[in-house]
């Protein structure tokens, strides 16, 4: 998305054990949206402080169904087919957080919820489904990328794209732009 929108950047991992990382947060009982600010907020920082003159920005998205359980990323087809069962037919949300950092501490940061609307899935809809897409849904929280045929399994989505797609874009370009990263 930033290469779309023609921001300069590096990727580079954190090497944040994310999964150990989500069994901490979980303990103590963070929410989903915390969860996803606090795990932007550690890939941010941990970056920070390996060259503190860059400006980092830390990604996370969470999954959260009605009941308030999360989701992960699917580990296997089998479970990614039952979380598509879960979200059938239901409402969810997705948090998809950004947080800035620069000199080792967190200066900007920036949560949103889109409200995802899936409709009914039959069990050979979501066979077919992660046939043609599980080598790509893997990756994503939700086992969906509404950029590509996981935009059949919505009846309405509430709220930006770009979050869905795992970044609050537009937030992000403000920030560059008022940091005077881009020009206004």
């Amino acid at each position: 998305m930033l290469e779309s929108a023609g921001v300069p950047f590096a990727a580079v991992s954190p090497g944040v054990d994310e999964e150990a990382t989500k069994a901490s947060l979980r303990a103590e009982g963070l929410k989903a949206r915390d969860m996803a600010d606090a795990l932007a907020e550690l890939k941010a920082l941990k970056l920070s402080a390996k060259d503190p003159t860059a400006l980092v920005l830390g990604c996370d998205s969470i999954v959260e169904l009605q009941d308030g359980r999360m989701l992960d990323k699917a580990e296997s087809r089998e479970e990614a087919a039952e979380h598509l069962r879960a979200l059938s037919n239901r409402r969810h949300y997705l948090y998809s957080a950004a947080v800035v950092a620069e000199g080792g501490r967190a200066v900007w940061r920036f949560v949103d919820r889109v409200t995802m609307h899936v409709r009914a899935l039959s069990d050979a809809f979501i066979a077919d489904y992660l046939d043609r897409e599980w080598e790509q849904a893997r990756w994503c929280v939700g086992v969906y990328r509404v950029e590509g045929p996981g935009a059949q399994l919505f009846s309405r989505i509430e709220g930006s794209q770009f979050t869905v797609i795992g970044l609050p874009l537009l937030p992000v370009l403000d920030y560059l732009r008022t940091r005077g990263v881009l020009t206004s």
